[in-house]
């Protein structure tokens, strides 16, 4: 049975993982590739609401990991040089293009004829609803928001992915959280309590 790698152990690895693949170690850029480009290609998509893109801009990332493995500095953890590159990279493409952009008609997939129960379309409609809100937040706000809550970086790795404070990271994420659930209490979806 395998056990769980500690995150702190699993940083180590990654970092020696990184000295190798800048020796020009392949077995070692493909574990690398392996352990995080999932986790990449999640944050490239909550920047840039686009599969194709985000997968594009990881392939980026992931040349760039194997291009510049010499410029790693062991002051951040891997997880953390490889979330700059994504980010640098998505921020660029949504600079290009204006932010974002909603998904044509004929990107979504075809809904199943059967009639859908209450509880589903109230599901569904929180769903466009949070992807509505979430399209409309800055993107630095929706960075630190995909960094700490979806990725699960702590306050200072965020702070140096997006290149700020970690008192700016905090900001951004209670304007981002207000923002959210302002959106959300005018579509009657959370309650008028605050938290």
């Amino acid at each position: 049975m395998l056990r769980p790698v500690p995150p702190r152990e699993l940083s180590d690895e990654d970092a020696v993982l990184v000295v190798r693949v800048s020796e020009g170690d392949v077995a070692a850029y493909r574990e690398l590739v392996r352990r995080h480009a999932a986790k990449l290609t999640h944050y490239a998509r909550r920047l840039l609401g686009d599969e194709s893109e985000a997968e594009d801009v990881v392939q980026e990332t992931c040349l760039r990991l194997w291009q510049r493995a010499a410029d790693y500095s062991p002051e951040a953890r891997v997880t953390t040089w490889l979330h700059r590159i994504t980010h640098n990279l998505a921020v660029d493409r949504l600079r290009a293009r204006g932010r974002f952009q909603p998904v044509s008609d004929d990107e979504v997939e075809a809904e199943p004829i059967s009639a859908p129960q209450p509880r589903e379309l109230e599901t569904k409609h929180r769903v466009a609803t949070l992807e509505t809100a979430w399209a409309e937040l800055p993107e630095r706000q929706a960075a630190a928001l995909a960094l700490v809550h979806f990725d699960g970086l702590s306050g200072s790795e965020a702070a140096q992915v997006l290149g700020v404070s970690e008192e700016a990271v905090e900001s951004l994420l209670a304007r981002g959280r207000r923002a959210l659930k302002a959106h959300l209490r005018a579509h009657d979806l959370v309650s008028g309590a605050s938290q």
